[in-house]
């Protein structure tokens, strides 16, 4: 007797599948800047700042590798390279632009939350 399995869905649900690709702190940033253009490697660290050359690197890397970015060498030295979002890239960013609006609009009470765990980390510490 031949036994049928049922395969489970890859994803949970659609911010399931989202998040395989922005897994990582800086993407979303990326995505963010790139945006607004085509963007230098220089200018994407200036821009997103705190994130080092390592783990920069890294991550754009991987969104290269999952077609959200498109990565320009130019071949020249000093090195140009020049970073852009594909079309694929597109589609993502305009799904965090709600996210962006709503982090726009509430900065101040998501400044009172990290305010909140920090006194909370402090006391745990004590």
């Amino acid at each position: 007797m031949d036994r049928i399995e049922m395969k489970k869905p890859t994803f949970t649900c659609g911010l399931d599948a989202a998040l395989v690709v922005l897994g990582g702190k800086w993407k979303p940033l990326i995505l963010y800047h790139l945006a607004h253009g085509t963007r230098r490697y220089g200018e994407l660290r200036r821009a997103i700042g705190g994130v080092s050359d390592k783990v920069l690197i890294q991550q754009l890397k991987e969104l290269q590798a999952d077609g959200i970015i498109a990565r320009v060498d130019y071949g020249e030295i000093p090195p140009k390279v020049e970073y852009s979002q594909t079309a694929f890239g597109k589609t993502l960013g305009k799904a965090l632009a709600p996210l962006c609006e709503w982090g726009t609009r509430h900065s101040r009470d998501v400044e009172a939350v990290m305010a909140r765990r920090k006194a909370r980390e402090r006391r745990q510490a004590a």
